[in-house]
């Protein structure tokens, strides 16, 4: 039986869908994930206890594997990414090389790869967590986002100096917070100020095999993202750009993976196009996060559809890619925002939502009495909507549609008294 190693978080949502892709193919896949090694397996998975923060003690995890032959490795989100490289180089495997999975990871210094590449950039400014916001001297409008957080955590728009200020110490408040500060990261240190680019978003997953990147979706972000947070919530593909915006947005990817480092393995790119010009965002090691890889189909001549999960697992231990292509029909995705800060106490509307035409799922993820966090604090959504229609028009709106049936209600939190005896 072939064996695939899986670096993951221990709650993450794909997670589960890799074991099911992986009970399919007849894959033995060993999970290892940001656990403490002290408990005795509390989640029943048999996974090597790592600690994503800890790169050089979380090796150890090739003692785990001595006398366990892997076939292929694969990683879920921003943060294992790394590890994943390393412990590829160790075993001989192919995997994205440690120095680009780092600095997939590094908004520094991805900006300065891209930069040197001769892709175009918007200008940027790393300055310490230290720094005093009043004495930067940038032009406006900007952004603030921290150097080593994933997805839009943090990430905020300033039109003015007063602007600057704001989100500079609203930012500097959130990498000081308990959760950021045990990953132990020295990337949480910094603070990257970069102009702001107008435009229109989108996301490419693909898949780099030796170098050749094979692009399995171009998805059109719908809803504007010009700040002043920028949360992402409907994913909708194919796209509605030209082939030629397509094309170039493609090859823009393609170029910058290669400037970044990143050879073999899933990428999840985030692009804006500003006219003609391509900016490519971000390129990161991984696949696309959540549960919005469920939107995508993959077909084969004369093979039922897979899922990406699947897909990546045969990447994994040696398929190409180039033999499966997405599904003809329309598909997409909607996080479903957080509209404020609270304690979610019920959801309303489920069954209507689910009964819109062309909608095949919906998944509420936040749990019931769970505190809400929106951005630029928060790091998750409530849930996931998901469609598929003969067109991406339709797609769109089936998915705002089932949202709107969906009511949350949400109370305010209440915040601990101290009592007089202290």
């Amino acid at each position: 039986m072939p064996r695939v190693l899986l670096l993951a978080a221990t709650t993450g949502y794909q997670t589960r869908a890799f074991g099911d892709a992986a009970e399919r193919l007849g894959v033995d896949l060993v999970y290892a994930t940001d656990r403490c090694n002290v408990l005795d397996d509390p989640w029943q998975d048999r996974a090597i206890p790592v600690r994503f923060g800890d790169e050089a003690g979380s090796m150890t995890i090739l003692d785990a594997l001595r006398n366990r032959a892997v076939d292929g490795v694969l990683a879920v989100g921003d943060r294992p990414s790394v590890l994943a490289a390393q412990v590829s180089a160790a075993l001989g495997l192919r995997w994205h090389s440690v120095d680009g999975a780092t600095a997939s990871r590094n908004k520094q210094m991805m900006r300065e790869r891209l930069q040197a590449a001769g892709l175009p950039v918007p200008w940027f400014l790393p300055v310490p967590l230290s720094s005093n916001p009043r004495r930067l001297g940038v032009s406006f409008p900007c952004v603030v986002k921290p150097v080593g957080l994933s997805g839009s955590r943090g990430v905020m728009r300033a039109n003015d100096a007063d602007d600057l200020v704001a989100a500079f110490y609203r930012l500097r408040a959130i990498l000081q917070s308990p959760d950021i500060r045990a990953e132990r990261n020295a990337d949480h240190g910094l603070v990257l100020v970069e102009g702001f680019i107008p435009g229109a978003e989108f996301a490419v997953e693909g898949i780099l095999d030796e170098g050749v990147l094979h692009v399995l979706a171009v998805f059109d972000k719908p809803d504007p993202l010009d700040g002043p947070f920028f949360e992402e919530t409907i994913y909708v593909t194919p796209s509605s750009v030209s082939r030629e915006t397509e094309r170039a947005m493609t090859d823009a990817v393609a170029r910058a993976a290669e400037a970044i480092g990143l050879e073999h393995g899933p990428i999840h790119a985030e692009c804006r196009v500003n006219g003609s010009v391509v900016y490519v965002l971000e390129v990161a090691a991984r696949p696309i996060g959540g549960l919005c890889a469920r939107a995508l189909r993959f077909e084969g001549v004369g093979r039922p559809p897979i899922s990406l999960e699947e897909l990546l697992l045969r990447h994994a231990l040696g398929e190409s890619p180039a033999d499966w292509t997405r599904e003809t029909a329309a598909s997409g995705a909607m996080m479903i925002p957080i509209p404020r800060r609270g304690v979610l106490r019920d959801v309303a509307g489920l069954d209507e939502a689910r009964s819109v035409p062309g909608v095949f799922d919906v998944r509420i993820t936040a749990k019931t009495d769970q505190v809400l966090v929106p951005l630029p604090e928060g790091a998750s959504y409530l849930g996931f909507i998901f469609a598929r229609a003969g067109t991406s028009t339709e797609v769109e709106h089936a998915l705002r549609v089932a949202h709107a049936r969906l009511a949350f209600a949400i109370d305010p939190e209440v915040p601990m008294l101290q009592s007089s005896n202290g």
